[in-house]
């Protein structure tokens, strides 16, 4: 598997194609896989803040989701196959569940968010098994709270269920905290972090039209739609900047071994 480096984070160059093969694998297999979504913004928030950059390089796999990474690599001539949308991967694990009646376990969101979502979602994927929801205002790792009451609770009731696919949505560093935290204390086979999936899959949240996203301007769509999101969408201007202006160790191939 080829592997990137950008400004330190691991980016692993799979498809999407090859990200579900190696997902519908681990679950044969039965094996625990760690799944992170660094997209830009995480990029940059990872160069300030070394914990975080040790805690998304600790995963199994890290996709590229995000448009600027892509570019970013194409530029640098280390490029990468293709965005791989945290949200877009969510619902194809969503519909190998469907296919194969895999059991789905959520924990994130605000109270009657992960609700929603698994409302919606036995709706349109009935064949489902779903496990369980819980909403992420429990004390826990995520809250600074390591090993709360709270938190063995819900680590109690996703092992009791036994997830093939367990979602994480706290939101960046909080959801990679507490999956690192407890990995060795939960019963899941594939664990994907994967931020505002759960709003999206509630309604909460619009994609973006397919013209935007094929343009790679769905960043643009969220700004318009969320103005206050300036501050955010704001480093992905400053991270193209720094990509072509700096050397070219900014992204370098990670060699095995």
């Amino acid at each position: 598997m080829d592997k990137l480096s950008i400004m330190g984070v691991r980016i692993d160059n799979m498809s999407m194609n090859e990200t579900m093969d190696v997902i519908k694998d681990k679950i044969k297999n039965k094996e625990q896989y760690i799944i992170y979504t660094p997209n830009t913004e995480i990029v940059m928030m990872c160069n300030k803040d070394e914990e975080f950059m040790e805690l998304i390089n600790k995963s199994d796999i890290n996709v590229p989701d995000g448009i600027g990474l892509i570019y970013a690599s194409k530029i640098k001539k280390h490029p990468l196959k293709e965005k791989v949308a945290g949200y877009d991967l969510s619902v194809n694990m969503l519909k190998l569940a469907n296919e194969n009646n895999l059991k789905l376990f959520v924990v994130g969101g605000k109270p009657g968010i992960a609700d929603e979502a698994m409302e919606n979602v036995h709706r349109e994927y009935p064949n489902i098994n779903i496990a369980g929801s819980q909403h992420g205002y429990f004390k826990g790792t995520h809250l600074g709270k390591n090993g709360d009451d709270e938190e063995l609770i819900v680590l109690d009731k996703i092992n009791k269920a036994e997830p093939d696919i367990l979602f994480v949505g706290f939101g960046a560093k909080k959801q990679e905290q507490w999956i690192e935290y407890n990995r060795d204390k939960i019963n899941a086979k594939i664990i994907i972090g994967n931020g505002g999936t759960l709003d999206g899959l509630a309604g909460k949240v619009k994609r973006a039209p397919d013209i935007f996203i094929k343009l790679g301007l769905e960043w643009l769509y969220r700004l318009i739609k969320e103005p206050k999101r300036i501050k955010r969408q704001i480093l992905l201007p400053i991270f193209m900047i720094k990509v072509v202006f700096r050397g070219k160790d900014i992204i370098k191939e990670i060699k095995e071994g």
